[in-house]
């Protein structure tokens, strides 16, 4: 493991966003991890701070709600099926981590774990969260939800960063 500076992988984080990667939490008992292809990294009341966006209809969303934090793994070698499965199925249903074969490891200054997998890893405590609401969207963005289901995003304090190779 080594420590990296969030800002100076932004850039090919966000890139590979736009492909996907884990978001995790955990909650007591309660763990799951999706996918996300839309967040984004910067500085918020002069914090570093890592923004995800959450549908409320996802059951992350459920657990997300009761915790303090997440982890985001930005995976650097191809994973490709396990992101589209972890996108694509709910943890309602099954447990991602045994279908994918995706094992954890505990976080270095939060609750909820990372995926061991090589790329950059984020942990982020959550300091404020917002439901969308629909009458603040622009009219362009609309589509992005024909079923009504809007993003709660969660503004996650950036604690740790760092690369699994």
């Amino acid at each position: 493991m080594k420590k990296v500076d969030y800002m100076s992988v932004a850039d090919q984080v966000m890139s590979q966003i736009k492909k996907g990667a884990f978001l995790t939490v955990k909650a007591g008992n309660d763990l799951n991890t999706m996918t996300i292809g839309w967040a984004t990294i910067g500085i918020v009341w002069q914090k570093p701070i890592f923004m995800v966006a959450v549908r409320d209809s996802r059951y992350t969303f459920t657990i997300i709600e009761k915790a303090d934090d997440f982890t985001v793994s930005v995976p650097s070698e191809n994973m490709t099926d396990e992101i589209m499965f972890c996108g694509t199925k709910s943890g309602r249903d099954l447990n991602k981590f045994k279908e994918c074969k995706l094992t954890i490891k505990d976080s270095q200054t939060i609750f909820s774990p990372i995926i061991d997998v090589p790329g950059f890893h984020f942990e982020c405590k959550i300091v404020f969260k917002s439901a969308m609401d629909p009458a603040f969207l622009t009219d362009e963005y609309e589509k992005l939800y024909p079923e009504k289901d809007y993003h709660t995003l969660y503004f996650g304090q950036i604690l740790d960063c760092y690369e699994i190779e």
